[in-house]
């Protein structure tokens, strides 16, 4: 809101005020105080406009005070050091020059305000013109800093005016998403990322304290869109593009460190998974997890309590959580247990039709590629996807026959499932316990792959030839399953439309089929 203060300079009548007010052009009188002082009081008038009720007239009013205070700024004309209250500057003893600074840095002050809280504007236009006026002048401010401190000592840059921005842009109440995409090009920049990371998590952890630890969805969405707009840089060398250029002792400066990056980067991040989320937010985060955030985190162990959260959830958000423990076990020695139980576990009919089900075989297969799993574990998987099988769509079983196919080519101890012996009076009963959750009380091994051979005479003749490669001795050379993970039953549909066919244009009737006498009954036919 435009400043409701008194004004400490000669004052105008009212009725002048309202003359005025209707011929105003604050781009004029922005000019006139930059080249007058008597002219100080016009301030008022031009931040008035900021309260007008057209967009343009925001816009321009917008455009005029950033232009007024960045003149200020680089001119020096605005009070440095710990501002007081406009009331104790009219009554104490400052000089003519004194009193001037402070008025005008309380204007700025108000400036500021208007324009942190037009942020939130209802015409899109005046929030993307405040937001790149407040840079502007965050900017200037960072090279003309406002505090007084001793440079050579500290670092220069406008925290509080991008804490106040941050705040804006993590609305509690409204979608800012557009805004946010506008506001990506300044976290380009090392310095603006650097403490624009750190305002999120001092935001976030004051925020969500006050809210009890509660599902806050619009706030959570926009602190999401915020943070997935966060590129880290991933060499040293990459840390050029700084908004303030520090004068002593830049590379001595925070932000202008990869590990206190990637330090920030990491706290704010563990500072918002902490918190309750929205459950559609597991899915968004937990795509990007393994590329955007594990890989820019100093010590991505930490995540460990997320990940084996989201796995315990089940579905696919335990499918997508696999991507990250996969990068812990891997790279980081994380020891979990009872991991392939819970892997067997997401082995279910919905696996198949899931938008991530081409992610999941993929690291299923990493994870079963080891020859050094016990028999019994391998035995329970080939045995589980067989059963599923039987159900799955012809997509998903010309990648799952081959899945199976390359367990027992590791496991040459598992060929008992496709070679084995019965007598005449032995039970038809299959051992296997499909219900069972422990693959160790599953009996697998004691079983056989008879869904294999029942897929033999499945509907789709491209099944119906891979299921038949079980007659045969399986070959040495594991299949490269990669190919048909992203196949979908539309590939499928085209592949056959376009195959070409031959077509019999003849053919010969059977003989004898039509014995008699004479006649119709007696003739045989021959198209031509």
């Amino acid at each position: 809101m435009a400043p409701a203060k008194k004004r400490n300079v000669c004052s105008k009548t009212t009725s002048a005020n309202t003359a005025k007010k209707a011929k105003i052009d604050p781009i004029i009188q922005v000019q006139q105080i930059i080249d007058s002082r008597k002219n100080a009081n016009d301030v008022f008038d031009v931040l008035e406009c900021l309260q007008s009720e057209k967009e343009k007239d925001v816009i321009l009013a917008i455009n005029a005070c950033c232009n007024l205070f960045v003149a200020l700024l680089e001119r020096k004309d605005l009070f440095i050091g710990k501002l007081i209250e406009e009331e104790t500057m009219l009554t104490g003893e400052y000089n003519a020059q004194d009193k001037y600074s402070m008025f005008m840095r309380h204007r700025y002050n108000d400036c500021v305000e208007t324009l942190l809280e037009h942020l939130v504007h209802k015409f899109y236009g005046v929030k993307e013109s405040a937001l790149v006026a407040l840079m502007k002048l965050a900017a200037v401010e960072g090279q003309y800093p406002l505090e007084d401190l001793d440079w050579s000592e500290h670092f220069s840059f406008p925290r509080t005016l991008i804490l106040g921005v941050v705040g804006r842009l993590l609305s509690k109440s409204e979608d800012t998403t557009m805004l946010i995409s506008r506001f990506q090009e300044y976290l380009e920049m090392v310095d603006v990322r650097f403490y624009v990371m750190s305002s999120i998590r001092e935001n976030v952890g004051v925020v969500m304290v006050k809210s009890k630890g509660e599902v806050m969805p619009v706030y959570q969405n926009n602190v999401f869109t915020l943070l997935s707009n966060i590129n880290m840089p991933s060499q040293e060398s990459e840390l050029t593009n700084f908004m303030v250029k520090q004068k002593d002792k830049h590379s001595e400066w925070k932000a202008a460190k990869l590990n206190e990056h990637k330090r920030t980067f990491e706290r704010m991040w563990l500072g918002f998974l902490k918190n309750k989320l929205p459950s559609n937010m597991y899915k968004k985060i937990l795509v990007i997890l393994h590329d955007s955030i594990l890989p820019n985190m100093s010590n991505p162990t930490l995540m460990i309590d997320f990940l084996t959260a989201a796995y315990d959830v089940g579905g696919a958000i335990s499918l997508l959580a696999l991507n990250g423990l996969f990068i812990l076990i891997h790279h980081h020695n994380l020891d979990y247990p009872d991991f392939y139980k819970k892997l067997y576990n997401l082995l279910e009919p919905s696996v198949f039709h899931v938008k991530y089900r081409a992610r999941f075989f993929h690291l299923a297969n990493l994870f079963l590629s080891s020859t050094h799993l016990p028999v019994y574990l391998v035995a329970a998987f080939a045995k589980r996807l067989a059963r599923l099988a039987l159900t799955a769509p012809p997509e998903s079983l010309l990648m799952v026959l081959p899945f199976i196919y390359n367990l027992i080519r590791r496991h040459p101890s598992c060929r008992v499932l496709i070679h084995r012996p019965t007598s005449s009076d032995e039970s038809c009963e299959d051992p296997y316990v499909m219900d069972e959750a422990d693959p160790i009380l599953s009996h697998a091994l004691e079983s056989s792959l008879w869904e294999i051979k029942t897929l033999q005479t499945h509907y789709h003749p491209d099944v119906v030839k891979v299921a038949l490669k079980i007659n045969k001795p399986l070959s040495v050379p594991e299949e490269d399953i990669d190919e048909l993970l992203e196949i979908t039953n539309f590939e499928l549909m085209e592949r056959d439309l376009k195959a070409t066919k031959n077509v019999p244009l003849e053919f010969e009737p059977a003989r004898k089929l039509l014995q008699g006498g004479g006649g119709i009954l007696g003739q045989h036919f021959c198209l031509e």
